[in-house]
């Protein structure tokens, strides 16, 4: 059973993702180091003992549409009604609506173990506070006024309706439209895909965020607007009313997350109401609605990278678990009778170490990239631009790095279970089958990649990324003078990495200024597993240097140790494919005709 990794995440949080700093230098307010541990401590005990038990039962039972109405699995209801009574759903919303305005950094570490638990049943929610987060930004005083509160306590939900069976991750040509009426709202029609959390029993009312073209909107993504539409109409005295003009056309049968419901949401075909159209509200300006989205998408793509970190942990947990009692055979050394347990066999333990790495690692490029966005919120003029600047850079490797890290990790979970692991009964599969979305949704890896080299890279002329990368060549000098014991050769292979790191951002920002996009994108997925590798390394040198105040700081050092003599040293072979892979990419594209 999952154990939510409370110590681990406070000292990742406070020594590494540079929590602690900003708690001292008054970042956060009167928000103390006590009640940060308080609610770190609270939410992952709800995680292990609320969540994580009913996440068999979804997985198992699903989801089911029923007579037109989304069943959630047994318990679950009760699950999330809990859930919002702890106040959970507003940890990081604004006080003037009923949230908790704390640092998103918390909402990260909190989520990472609420999707540990179920990653299925954490959807609904982290759904609900981007588009709360978007409301919040772009919405107008008398929309907020309705709904932010109740979608703040939990009370309604929210959700972000993108896809469309032509329009996946090219918005441009979504066919969904609006019509004005003379009472200032909108008629909303159209069909749109893969609506996570798009129907279900929780709440009686869902809010749904829906981008739709106007008739004289511009063609592409400049004529896209954004809209509210809610499931139910709200009264104006804050009653619900009658029932809006959309509806549940169907669920997808997926590989995973069974029991968060996928929709198939259909708008404006006069089943609910006289008059044809689901009525909506603009959120912002006509035509400048994607602007508007990308508030919620920015904000789940870090939550997604969070998935990912929560899916490597509890797959990693599982298996550390299952080696421990498990034998088979006798180890190199075994001197205990009989077998050996298998995580004493040097292959297993090498699979488990790589496992741990990887998820700590990822779990650290998650937590500064919400850091990075905190201070970017706390602070003002070039110091609030710098770190809008490095939540940006480092917002696609937490995304893709982390999710790749969660599919990747959860697969050396099934091997570590051997045959055991392709039976469901061990959970170890439903990790994996949950674990594979991850790097598809909110914006495929890929095109993460392609964010990260093409818009992200030229942050203030190419300054930023080379400012991270100084301030990760500092800390890999701090390794290679450290007298501390167990490092080994640490410092010099992390500075190794880095050149390669700094070598192939050069080439690449280099190729972005001569005009060869081509060559830049050609290696753009390569670049970033090199970005998100030398992170991890680095960022696991700098907890090995922190004195956590524990006894663990030997540990963390032999992990870290670990990681630099037999992980990141795929950097070498990443810099070639970006450097080099070009020409031969080009030269055999003719195979694929």
């Amino acid at each position: 059973m999952y154990k939510a990794p409370v110590e681990d995440i406070l000292f990742t949080l406070k020594h590494v993702a540079g929590m602690e700093a900003s708690l001292d230098e008054g970042a956060f307010g009167d928000l103390s180091a006590d009640l940060v541990e308080a609610i770190i401590a609270e939410a992952g005990r709800f995680a292990s003992d609320a969540v994580a038990p009913l996440a068999a039962i979804g997985d198992k039972q699903g989801s089911r549409l029923v007579d037109g109405e989304v069943k959630t699995p047994d318990g679950w209801r009760d699950l999330y009604h809990d859930w919002i009574g702890g106040g959970w759903n507003s940890l990081t919303a604004p006080e003037e609506f009923g949230g908790q305005n704390l640092p998103h950094m918390l909402h990260v570490a909190a989520m990472e173990m609420w999707n540990a638990g179920s990653m299925a049943f954490a959807l609904g929610p982290m759904l609900t506070m981007g588009a709360v987060e978007s409301l919040e930004k772009h919405g107008s005083d008398a929309l907020k006024a309705v709904f932010l509160e109740k979608m703040i306590a939990g009370t309604w939900t929210g959700t972000m309706n993108l896809t469309e069976p032509h329009a996946g991750s090219d918005l441009g040509v979504l066919k969904a439209r609006a019509e004005r009426r003379d009472d200032g709202t909108y008629r909303i029609f159209g069909q749109k895909i893969y609506i996570t959390w798009g129907e279900h029993d929780f709440t009686d009312n869902i809010i749904h965020l829906v981008l739709a073209r106007l008739p004289d909107a511009p063609a592409g993504t400049r004529g896209i607007s954004l809209f509210l539409v809610p499931k139910v109409l709200v009264n104006d005295d804050g009653s619900l009313g009658a029932r809006n003009d959309l509806f549940c056309h169907a669920l997808e049968h997926k590989l995973g997350i069974h029991a968060s419901p996928t929709c198939t949401m259909i708008y404006g075909d006069g089943r609910f109401g006289a008059e044809k159209g689901a009525v909506g509200y603009l959120i912002g300006e006509e035509n400048r609605g994607l602007a508007c989205m990308f508030t919620m998408m920015n904000n789940a793509r870090l939550t997604v990278g969070t998935q990912g970190v929560a899916m490597a942990d509890a797959a990693t947990q599982k298996a550390i678990a299952f080696a421990k009692d498990r034998t088979q055979g006798k180890a190199p050394g075994w001197q205990g009778a009989g077998m050996s347990p298998i995580i004493e066999h040097p292959d297993i333990a090498r699979t488990l170490l790589t496992m741990k790495a990887l998820t700590q690692g990822a779990r650290a490029i998650t937590y500064a990239c919400a850091h990075a966005v905190d201070l970017g919120h706390s602070t003002e003029g070039d110091t609030a631009r710098h770190w809008q600047e490095r939540s940006s850079l480092l917002t696609p490797i937490a995304k893709a790095f982390g999710t790749d890290v969660g599919v990747d990790v959860a697969s050396m979970g099934v091997q570590v279970h051997g045959g055991m692991g392709f039976i469901e009964e061990t959970g170890a599969a439903r990790l994996l089958r949950d674990a594979r979305i991850a790097p598809i949704y909110e914006g495929t890896n890929g095109i993460q990649a392609i964010d990260l080299v093409s818009r992200k890279l030229p942050l203030s002329g190419g300054q930023q990324v080379r400012g991270l990368i100084a301030e990760m060549k500092a800390v890999a000098q701090a390794v290679a003078t450290s007298n501390l014991d167990g490092f080994s050769e640490t410092g010099e292979r992390l500075e190794t990495t880095l050149a390669d790191l700094e070598a192939t951002t050069e080439w690449l920002l280099t190729a972005l200024d001569e005009g060869r996009m081509e060559d830049a994108l050609s290696g753009a997925t390569a670049y970033l597993r090199l970005f998100g590798l030398a992170l991890s390394g680095v960022y696991l040198a700098k907890g090995g240097l922190a004195d956590g105040g524990d006894d663990r700081q030997p540990a963390r050092i032999a992990l870290c140790r670990f990681a630099a003599e037999n992980l990141i040293s795929e950097t070498a072979s990443l810099r070639d494919r970006v450097i080099s892979g070009a020409a031969s990419l080009a030269a055999a594209r003719v195979v694929l005709n």
